[in-house]
């Protein structure tokens, strides 16, 4: 069975499957709790989250429990990134809460209430954005709850509510009063909750800033944490898809009979994105699959490799492209240059390849579907379902559970295979449970890519040193357009996802171009951890540390000049040089090198340190410095910088995907190798006293690293390696 000892099922909700929000089922709601306080955040739009008549799992997000638990229902995916408890340390912060009283539930799918603030009327997470967006509305929650806790006992006790101290869930009067929460609970429910709250003094935090031990923990280490791979439901099948080899390609005609033979194949099914083998188990229906014989029709597929597709961008860079940024005359500048840095560079495709592979359980009920999976985009997953199965998204629950990484992948604007799952659930007749399975092999050879990329960066100096004119040429396929983020990503046809990082460049560069050319073609492109900082960050920082070389000055301090007007850059600069030893000698065939990037309004600068030696490349240590605002949870922000740089490190040293006449040559670890332990450098992460609003970290560890190494290994050999995957064999001598 399905164990989820912290994360409890989400509930359907009322009768039409839609919560309630007003008073009268508030407090209904707050009865069927068995005296419970359920705490709905002020919202901005002044909507309210209230708890459901009869309905256990409140719309809510904040519960305290007769039992004295606090629980935080949580609306964004876990994919080990520590939302859950980051999240929580928020509300425990400002109930005056004991860390060990803290529970989570994931919330159910309801963009009404638990939307991403930061999305729009969308329920998911992405973008680095959770805590960011939750850090008011989870404090003013936490606020509130404990402001109806303080009086309750003020009414009881009949004291002035000023006069009671919170701390470490207890209440306390000067007369020698005390109450846990638990027992003030059902007398707190039954208060209005205040129209306004007073938030702690950032000074008065003891949870935020500190440590704490992470919720998910214990559930992952003994196996019972709910993933939706463990799913199993009264009748469930498996399923798995056999695709088209080529993106574009169609079924033409299929041969089934030697897969229906096959022990414990149940059902067979034709669907939009290729044929569904349904089956009692994995295996079996992995077995069912190999024996199916598919005719495809490849008449619209994606036929070119990948060199003839890069070929095609570089001829595209010569032609006039769409302008995403101008600052002065660039081409001006560069006519009068002193010197002048021309580079290329170019950025394969590469794959998500989460530890988890893809897959969720679709269950059939009376009145609509289930869906159980690690559900990172609620809201399109829930319409997307609903609309193949003839349904309202109301009729579509769903049951999150944690997740074994994504990078991006789970969050995909078609909802690719929770679509799959309601294509095969409705031509078998919604029969059964259909827990849709891919194989790594099948989503690294027929899923969603970062993109690849060329870049073409013309940029001069003057006879002073200074930057005298940069012209920026970006070609890649957008992630935005065609899809239904188009309306607010796109701009006269610019997705600002593939020019971020450089036509917003935060280095003091009078004159400026950036353009940009949206490459046609058939590969399905999403976004990947950081998104375009990952190629825009490692371009924009080798051209500017080239650029200090040619200047004969040093690549701290020509960066520091350039942000002299930025002081959250300039800081984190700063630091990374002092806590590396930048500047200090390094024996012969080492070397050291930097970078500097703003993503996800988290700034984050790099040193790497780099052995080249026979040929070989081994990082030795990096270096980060980290300014993402209040930390909420230090040891996460620095546990996210450190898996960022073991995350990037296999695309710096060797992770591609190529096509071969269309299709992906790569299919499982063997061939998109991850990082290994042994090439793990030791890591040093660095956070920025602050008291800014908290910003993202999943993603900003990842833009600088690259660049950092690349420059470390000009540094250590005197020579330039461009591209990724770096490719020492092109060094003239190592």
């Amino acid at each position: 069975m399905f164990a989820q000892p912290i994360v409890a099922p989400a509930a359907s909700g009322t009768a039409d499957g839609l919560a309630r929000p007003n008073r009268r089922s508030f407090l209904k709601g707050a009865g069927a709790l068995g005296g419970a306080l359920v705490i709905a955040a002020h919202l901005p739009l002044a909507r309210r989250a209230m708890a459901a008549a009869g309905d256990l799992t409140p719309n809510a997000f904040v519960r305290v429990a007769p039992d004295d638990t606090v629980t935080v229902l949580i609306k964004h995916c876990e994919m080990g990134q520590g939302v859950t408890t980051g999240l929580t340390t928020i509300v425990a912060e400002e109930i005056d809460a004991d860390w060990g009283q803290m529970r989570f539930e994931f919330a159910p799918a309801d963009a009404r209430i638990y939307n991403n603030l930061s999305f729009g009327p969308i329920q998911g997470t992405g973008g680095s954005t959770s805590i960011a967006n939750s850090w008011d509305q989870l404090r003013k929650a936490g606020a509130t709850a404990r402001a109806m806790l303080v009086q309750a006992a003020a009414a009881e006790w009949q004291v002035p509510a000023g006069e009671i101290t919170v701390e470490k869930g207890v209440l306390r009067h000067a007369s020698g009063k005390s109450a846990r929460f638990g027992e003030l609970a059902a007398k707190a429910a039954a208060l209005t909750p205040p129209a306004e709250v007073t938030l702690k003094d950032p000074k008065a935090f003891t949870l935020v800033g500190g440590h704490v031990p992470r919720l998910d923990t214990p559930a992952k280490i003994t196996g019972k944490a709910g993933f939706s791979i463990d799913v199993r439901r009264p009748g469930q099948v498996t399923a798995l898809v056999a695709h088209p080899p080529r993106f574009g390609g169609a079924v033409k005609s299929v041969d089934a009979a030697a897969a229906k033979q096959v022990p414990g194949v149940v059902d067979i099914v034709t669907i939009p994105t290729g044929v569904a083998v349904v089956a009692k188990d994995t295996w079996s229906a992995m077995q069912g699959r190999e024996a199916l014989k598919v005719e495809w029709d490849f008449g619209q597929a994606e036929g070119r490799s990948t060199d003839a597709l890069m070929a095609d961008y570089k001829a595209m860079a010569q032609t006039p492209g769409l302008t995403a940024a101008k600052r002065g005359d660039a081409a001006a500048a560069l006519q009068k240059a002193a010197k002048l840095v021309e580079a290329e560079f170019e950025f394969p495709y590469l794959a998500h390849a989460p530890m988890e592979p893809l897959n969720g359980v679709l269950e059939p009920t009376a009145d609509g579907a289930i869906w159980w999976a690690g559900s990172q985009f609620q809201t399109i997953e829930q319409a997307t379902i609903a609309a193949i199965l003839g349904l309202k998204p109301e009729q579509v629950t769903i049951n999150s559970a944690y997740t074994g990484g994504s990078f991006g992948r789970r969050a995909t604007p078609t909802a690719d295979y929770a679509a799959e799952a309601a294509m095969i659930l409705k031509a078998t007749g919604m029969k059964a449970p259909i827990h849709l399975m891919r194989t790594r092999e099948d989503d690294m050879r027929a899923g969603y890519y970062r993109p690849m990329v060329y870049h073409k960066v013309r940029a001069g100096l003057d006879a002073d040193g200074k930057i005298s004119g940069w012209e920026h040429v970006i070609v890649g396929k957008s992630i935005m357009i065609g899809t239904s983020f188009e309306a607010f990503a796109v701009k006269d046809g610019i997705d600002a996802t593939s020019v971020e990082g450089a036509s917003d460049t935060h280095y003091a560069v009078p004159d400026l171009t950036a353009t940009v050319h949206n490459a046609k073609e058939g590969v399905p492109v999403l976004w990947w951890r950081s998104v375009g900082h990952t190629h825009t960050a490692h371009a924009m920082e080798t051209v500017i540390d080239e650029l200090a070389h040619a200047a004969g000055q040093d690549p701290v301090a020509f960066r520091l000049a350039l942000l002299r007007d930025q002081p959250r850059h300039a800081g984190v600069l700063s630091l990374v040089a002092e806590k590396a030893g930048w500047g200090q000698p390094l024996p012969a065939g080492k070397g050291r090198g930097v970078a500097v990037h703003k993503s996800f309004e988290t700034y984050v600068a790099t040193v790497a340190e780099v052995s080249v030696e026979g040929g070989a490349l081994k990082v030795d240590r990096v270096v980060a410095a980290v300014d993402c605002g209040i930390a909420v949870n230090p040891d996460v922000i620095r546990a996210q910088v450190e898996g960022s740089v073991g995350f990037a490190l296999s695309v710096v040293l060797r992770n591609r995907i190529t096509l071969q006449d269309g299709e992906v040559e790569q299919a499982n670890f063997d061939t998109y190798e991850p990082t290994r332990m042994s090439e793990m450098p030791k890591v040093e992460v660095h956070i920025v006293p602050s008291a800014e609003p908290p910003t993202g970290i999943g993603e900003p560890g990842v833009p600088g690293l690259a660049p950092a190494i690349g420059n470390a290994v000009f540094a250590a050999t005197g020579q330039r390696l461009r591209s990724l995957p770096l490719d020492l064999s092109k060094l003239t001598s190592t």
